[in-house]
């Protein structure tokens, strides 16, 4: 690829893709509201890198960045993942309660209601 490709993955050291940092988001769904923030990393930038900027970051204190579950707009992620301009990283809270105890509790009372 010549050097003056442009591409923002190009490895070429005249390529001034090279040099271009990503901008990604990082979000947590609270519920009082979600944190989202916007961060510029370095082109090879991975989620574990979109991570130590966040815990950087007064809004996310508190949050355990270390052990929650991550993806990248949905899908599940591991922080070694390269990320891409555009990406979001998503922080995930751990579930109140498990969803097919839920459903259990909600059919038994409307089994209930029945009776």
């Amino acid at each position: 690829m010549p050097s003056w490709c442009g591409r923002a993955r190009c490895t070429a050291p005249r390529c001034a893709g090279a040099r271009l940092p990503v901008r990604i988001e990082v979000a947590y769904a609270r519920p009082q509201g979600a944190i989202l923030r916007t961060y510029e990393l370095p082109s090879a930038a991975t989620v574990g890198d979109a991570l130590r900027a966040a815990s950087a970051d007064p809004a996310f204190g508190g949050i355990d960045l270390e052990g929650a579950p991550i993806g990248v707009f949905g899908a599940a992620a591991r922080r070694e993942q390269p990320l891409r301009a555009g990406d979001r990283v998503e922080i995930y809270r751990p579930l109140a309660l498990d969803p097919k105890a839920a459903r259990r509790a909600r059919v038994q009372q409307a089994r209930a209601r029945k009776a």
